[in-house]
């Protein structure tokens, strides 16, 4: 089998060493090239056909927004992953990255010259394969994560699913016959499902909307809040699995270019219709039954902390029937345990289609779970929960 092809941009000769060793210190991956800058990097890319790139967002002569948008220029579509320094000015610039064309970024564990970036190691080459995979259109579903779950049995227990018991075994996921493919065209999961629970899509009131991503997140819901409309109706809290330094210059990207207000949340925080709460790296978000915003810090849940599911499980306990869920892109399984607590208690459930996910891991467990009522492409979402809105509270 071929190696995955990495060429690596950094201003530092240390830095692009140890990336190198990192990346070639795994059998399928392989450095072919490197570069101190974007302007170096243009040059190399006329010799050197890489897979992917990981770029440094903070470089002289050429940084890494305009070398992304050089790339554009000149029609080199390779997926980049960017290595920031956790900073104010970096994690703007990465969020800008971002808008430029970037898959998505993993932080410097301790700024610029980060000796210690061998603490990302893992996720650096899990995120080269799994890029890799989407952008050349692998067959096979995607559904790396932290624990590993293609390779386990998934066993949502009793105390955290609310005295339900749901066992969904290695066997009962990969041996269904599930058309993902035709999935992804017509978007609908289960046409008899949602047959019989039209009414239910129709009459009932909505008083909230959940969202949770992780791997290619911030795209995705760049394109799912940028689209919702001003006076939304309802508050809308979102989860999406970022390094701790980079929310707060995320919503702040959401909010400059959304018509819909859009702010990090803050604990003890009143939630109000037509705004946005992002959750803070770092923190679980909660929101109690005071209709209050609650921040923790407990032991996080699939490796992460905000986890989707502390989210969803305890807006499903507020908000019962009257709530809509939505589970983006991204690896691992957090979100599928919230999307079985929101259907229990009669809310809507919807997750992001294969055709459009960078990583379908999240989305794949949720639906596997056999609760998710609708799947839909990414542009497709904010539109339908309008339409949901609209439906349901007229």
């Amino acid at each position: 089998m071929s190696k995955i092809k990495v060429l690596v941009v950094d201003d530092s000769a240390l830095m692009r060493k140890i990336i190198s060793d990192i990346i070639n210190s795994d059998n399928e991956l392989v450095v072919i090239n490197t570069a101190r800058n974007g302007k170096d990097l243009i040059e190399k890319l006329k010799m050197s056909e890489p897979d992917i790139i990981t770029l440094d967002v903070e470089m002289p002569i050429m940084d890494g927004i305009t070398a992304l948008k050089e790339m554009k220029k000149q029609n080199y579509n390779i997926p980049t992953i960017m290595l920031s320094s956790v900073s104010e000015t970096g994690s703007r610039l990465t969020m800008e990255c971002l808008d430029a064309g970037a898959i998505d970024f993993i932080p410097k564990p301790s700024g610029s010259i980060s000796l210690d970036i061998d603490k990302v190691k893992d996720e650096l080459i899990e995120k080269i394969k799994l890029i890799h995979n989407k952008s050349n259109h692998n067959n096979k579903d995607i559904s790396y994560n932290r624990d590993s779950v293609h390779n386990k049995d998934i066993n949502y227990n009793r105390d955290t699913v609310h005295n339900k018991d749901i066992n969904y075994t290695r066997d009962t996921i990969h041996n269904r016959e599930i058309a993902y493919d035709s999935l992804s065209m017509t978007h609908n999961i289960n046409e008899d499902y949602q047959r019989k629970n039209k009414s239910n899509f129709i009459s009932q009131r909505i008083d909230a909307i959940v969202i949770g991503a992780s791997t290619g997140g911030p795209k995705a819901l760049y394109t799912l809040i940028t689209a919702l409309p001003k006076n939304l109706g309802v508050p809308v809290f979102v989860v999406q699995h970022m390094p701790i330094g980079f929310t707060k210059a995320f919503a702040n990207r959401l909010d400059s270019n959304s018509k819909i207000s859009v702010h990090e949340a803050e604990d003890n925080e009143r939630v109000e219709n037509d705004s946005v709460f992002i959750a803070p790296a770092g923190f679980h978000m909660e929101v109690g039954n005071d209709k209050k915003i609650h921040l923790n810090s407990s032991s996080p849940i699939w490796g992460v902390r905000p986890a989707v599911d502390k989210l969803f499980i305890s807006a499903a306990a507020v908000y019962g029937p009257n709530i809509v869920s939505a589970v983006l892109t991204g690896m691992g399984k957090d979100g599928a345990q919230g999307t079985v607590e929101i259907k229990k208690n009669g809310g809507i459930t919807i997750s992001e289609a294969k055709s459009t996910c960078i990583i379908y891991g999240m989305p794949k467990v949720a639906y596997e779970t056999g609760m998710v009522d609708k799947v839909l492409p990414i542009d497709e979402i904010a539109p339908e929960l309008v339409k949901i809105l609209l439906n349901a509270n007229k």
